[in-house]
C-alpha cells in the first residue's frame, strides 16, 4: 500500500510539472488576457500606436516646440520673477532701489561736501513720512545711516522727531539697532536725555535681547553721571522700575539706596536676581553695565545666592567680562572667593587668551591676581605660565603685560600698582568674606569707601576691615588661597622655570630694557633678585651674567654717532642703574670693577652724575668706600655735585 501511495504522489508531481512548464500545456486565462507570454510569464509590452509622419510644412510650421532656454535666460527669468515677488512683498521696493543708488553716490570718501549735501537731501526728501516703515529694512537703514552721519542739524532733528516713537522697537530689530546708534552718536544732550528718559520701565526687558542690550549699552556709556544713574536705579527694585521720580537722587550705591528709601533688602535681593538670571542664561555679559549691576548685587547677596552667580560665571563667560574695571573686579571676586574647581575652570577657560589678557588693562589685574591666590601651581604654571613665557619680551616692554610678571617679583608693590589696583585686590563679597569679625566692628562705624576715578558715577568698592590710610606696600589677600605665599610665587617662579627665562630675556635685551619707561621696572626687580630675595640662591649665577651684561653696556666708550643714547646718559637707565647701585653691592662692585674705575671724570655731568654719586650715597660702606677715593677730588673740585640733604634709602619695598 505504501509503494501504491508513493508511486501517485510522483505522477501528481510530474503532472504538475508538467502544467508550468510543458509545451503542450494552455495558458492561463490571465496571462491571455495580459498577452502575457506562456513560458515565461512575463507581459509583452504595449506596441505604440502608429503615428503618420509628418508633412515638410508641417515641420516648418510654428506649431513646432521653443528651443530650450539657456542659462543666462534662466537666471535673467528667475531674477524677474524674483522682483515681481518682491514688489508684491514690499510695499516701498522701488523707493528702495532708488535710496541704494544715490547712497553709492554719497557715501564715497573722494565726493565734495556740496555733492554729497545734495544727494542727501534729495535721500532724506524722499524717505520724508515713510522713515518709520523703511528704517527696519536691510538697505534703507544703512542709507539713513549714512544721511544721519553727513546732514545738516536740522535734517537730523527731523529724521530724531520721526523716529522718536519707534525707537523701542528699532532697538531690538537687528538692522535697525544700528540706526539707533548712530542717532545716539549724533544726538544732542536734549535728545539724549529724552531717549534715555523713555527707556525708563524698558531697561531690564531690553537688557535680557541679545540686540536691545545693545542699545542700553551704548545709551550707559554716552550718558552723564546722573543718566546712567537713573539706568541702574531701574534694576534695582520694582519700586524705582515703576516710579520715575525716585530714581532721580544722588546716592550711587545700591547700599545707601536701600536705606535712603526705606527698601527691604529681601525684596530688591529678590528683584535683582530675577533680573540678573536670564541674563546670564543667555550669556549677555559683555556690557558694563551689567558689571556695574553685579558689583552692586554682591554687596547685598547672600551666601548662597553669591555662590550661584560665581559658580554660573566660572569659565569661558568670565573671559568676556573682565575688560572693564568692574568686570576684572567680578573676576577677581570670582577667583577669591570661588572653590578649587570653579578656580579651575576659570583658569581653563583663559585657555589661548593669556597673552590678549596680559596686554589688556583691566585683564592683567586678574591674572596678577590669580597668581597670587590659586594654589593649583601646576595648573596655573601649565596654562597662565607657559603662555606668558611665549611672549616674555612683549610682557617686559607693555604698560600692562608687566603687571603678573611684577605681582611674582614683588606682590602688590605701590611702586607698580595704583592704590585703585590695591584696593581692588582687597575687594571680597561681604556674605562670602573670612573676616567677618571686622565686617561687625565695621558696622559701628562709616564704611570705608574708595571712590572710583570714573567721573561718571561716584562708585565705592568695600575694603574688607581695611582703613584707606593704612595701606601698605605689600599687603596679603583678604581671601583666597591656604598656600603659603612665598611657597606659591617659588613654584610659579622658580620650579616652573620662569624666572631663568625671565633672567635669559633681560641678559639679551639688556640695553632696550634698561632705557623703556616699563621694561625697567621689570629689569629692576630681576637684577636684585625679587623681593624677599626669592631668586638667590638659586639663580645667583644667572643674576651674575646680568650683571656683567649691564656693566660692559656702561664700559661701551661715547659716541656721538650713535642712534642710541649711551646708558649712563640716557634718563630711564641712568635713574635704574643708580638704583641698582644702592640695593644691590653686588652689582656695584661689578660695575665698578668693569666700568667705571678710573673713568669717573668721564660721567661727572649730566644723567651719569646719577649713577656716579649713587656709589657715595649707598648704604654699604665698602662700596662707598672704595669709590671714594676717586670721587672726592671730584667733589672737591667742584666736577661733581652731590645733592644736598640727600639721605642713603636702601632698597624700596
Amino acid at each position: 500500500m505504501a509503494a501504491k501511495k508513493e508511486e501517485s504522489n510522483k505522477k501528481k508531481r510530474k503532472e504538475n510539472l508538467d502544467g508550468k512548464t510543458g509545451e503542450g500545456s494552455s495558458p492561463s486565462k490571465k496571462q491571455k488576457l495580459l498577452g502575457s507570454n506562456p513560458v515565461t510569464g512575463k507581459s509583452k509590452k504595449p506596441s505604440k500606436p502608429f503615428k503618420k509622419p509628418r508633412k515638410p510644412n508641417e515641420m516648418e510650421s510654428g506649431k513646432d516646440k521653443q528651443p530650450p532656454e539657456t542659462k543666462r535666460e534662466r537666471r535673467l527669468r528667475a531674477k524677474e520673477l524674483a522682483e515681481a515677488r518682491k514688489k508684491k512683498r514690499k510695499r516701498h521696493y522701488n523707493l528702495e532701489q532708488e535710496l541704494a543708488s544715490l547712497w553709492e553716490k554719497m557715501r564715497q570718501r573722494n565726493i565734495a561736501k556740496e555733492e554729497r549735501s545734495k544727494i542727501i537731501s534729495e535721500a532724506l526728501q524722499k524717505m520724508k513720512g515713510k522713515i518709520p516703515e523703511i528704517a527696519s529694512s536691510h538697505v534703507s537703514s544703512r542709507v539713513l545711516q549714512t544721511c544721519v552721519k553727513y546732514c545738516s542739524q536740522t535734517e537730523r532733528d527731523a529724521v530724531f522727531e520721526e523716529l522718536k516713537p519707534h525707537f523701542l522697537n528699532f532697538s531690538c530689530n537687528t538692522y535697525a539697532v544700528h540706526l539707533v546708534k548712530k542717532m545716539l552718536d549724533n544726538a544732542s544732550k536734549k535728545q539724549l536725555a529724552e531717549f534715555i528718559s523713555n527707556l525708563h520701565g524698558q531697561v531690564a526687558s531690553l537688557l535680557r535681547h541679545m540686540v536691545g542690550s545693545v542699545v542700553i549699552e551704548h545709551a550707559y556709556q554716552l550718558g552723564n553721571a546722573t543718566q546712567k544713574q537713573e539706568l541702574l536705579l531701574e534694576l534695582y527694585s520694582a519700586e524705582l522700575q515703576l516710579f520715575k521720580d525716585l530714581t532721580l537722587m544722588k546716592e550711587s550705591r545700591l547700599l545707601d539706596v536701600i536705606s535712603k528709601l526705606n527698601l527691604q533688602k529681601a525684596s530688591v535681593l529678590r528683584h535683582m536676581t530675577g533680573v540678573i538670571q536670564p541674563i546670564l542664561e543667555k550669556g549677555i555679559v559683555d556690557h558694563s553695565i551689567i558689571h556695574r549691576v553685579l558689583i552692586e548685587y554682591f554687596s547685598i547677596a547672600d551666601k548662597s545666592s553669591a555662590a550661584e552667580v560665581i559658580q554660573q560665571l566660572s569659565g569661558p563667560l568670565l573671559v568676556r567680562m573682565i575688560h572693564t574695571r568692574d568686570g576684572s573686579r567680578i573676576g577677581m571676586l570670582c577667583v577669591k572667593h570661588g572653590s578649587a574647581k570653579e578656580r579651575k575652570k576659570i583658569v581653563k577657560g583663559m585657555k589661548g587668551h593669556i597673552g590678549k589678557i596680559a596686554h589688556d588693562q583691566y585683564g592683567s589685574l586678574v591674572l596678577a591676581c590669580i597668581v597670587s591666590t590659586v594654589d593649583d601651581t601646576k595648573l596655573v604654571t601649565k596654562i597662565v605660565i607657559r603662555e606668558l613665557q611665549m611672549i616674555l619680551k612683549e610682557l617686559v616692554l607693555d604698560k600692562n603685560g608687566r603687571r603678573p610678571l611684577l605681582q611674582l617679583l614683588h606682590p602688590n608693590c605701590s611702586r607698580y600698582f595704583s592704590p585703585d589696583d590695591i584696593a581692588a585686590f582687597n575687594l571680597s563679597i561681604p556674605s562670602l568674606s573670612a573676616k567677618s569679625e571686622l565686617e561687625e566692628k565695621s558696622d559701628t562705624k562709616s564704611s570705608k569707601y574708595e571712590e572710583s576715578s570714573d567721573k561718571d558715577i561716584g562708585t565705592k568698592i568695600t575694603i574688607a576691615g581695611a582703613d584707606e590710610d593704612a595701606i601698605s606696600e605689600d599687603i596679603l589677600f583678604t581671601d583666597g588661597g591656604k598656600k603659603d605665599p612665598s611657597l606659591r610665587r617659588q613654584e610659579l617662579l622658580i620650579s616652573s622655570g620662569l624666572a631663568e627665562n625671565l633672567i635669559d630675556v633681560c641678559i639679551e635685551n639688556a640695553g632696550e630694557f634698561l632705557r623703556s619707561n616699563f621694561g625697567k621696572e621689570v629689569f629692576y626687580e630681576v637684577a636684585t633678585g625679587g623681593a624677599g630675595g626669592i631668586l638667590h640662591p638659586e639663580l645667583d649665577d644667572k643674576l651674575n651674567t646680568l650683571h656683567d651684561a649691564v656693566a660692559s653696556l656702561a664700559a661701551e666708550p661715547k659716541s656721538e654717532e650713535s642712534e642710541l643714547e649711551h646708558v649712563l646718559e640716557n634718563f630711564h637707565s641712568s635713574r635704574t642703574i643708580k638704583k641698582l647701585v644702592m640695593d644691590s653691592s653686588t652689582f656695584a662692585t661689578t660695575l665698578w670693577m668693569k666700568a667705571l674705575n678710573g673713568k669717573c671724570e668721564l660721567w661727572a655731568k649730566g644723567h651719569s652724575s646719577k649713577v656716579i654719586c649713587a656709589f657715595l650715597e649707598s648704604s654699604d660702606a665698602k662700596i662707598s668706600g672704595v669709590a671714594k677715593e676717586e670721587l672726592q677730588p671730584l667733589v672737591d673740585s667742584g666736577k661733581l655735585r652731590i645733592p644736598e640733604n640727600k639721605q642713603k634709602p636702601g632698597k624700596e619695598g
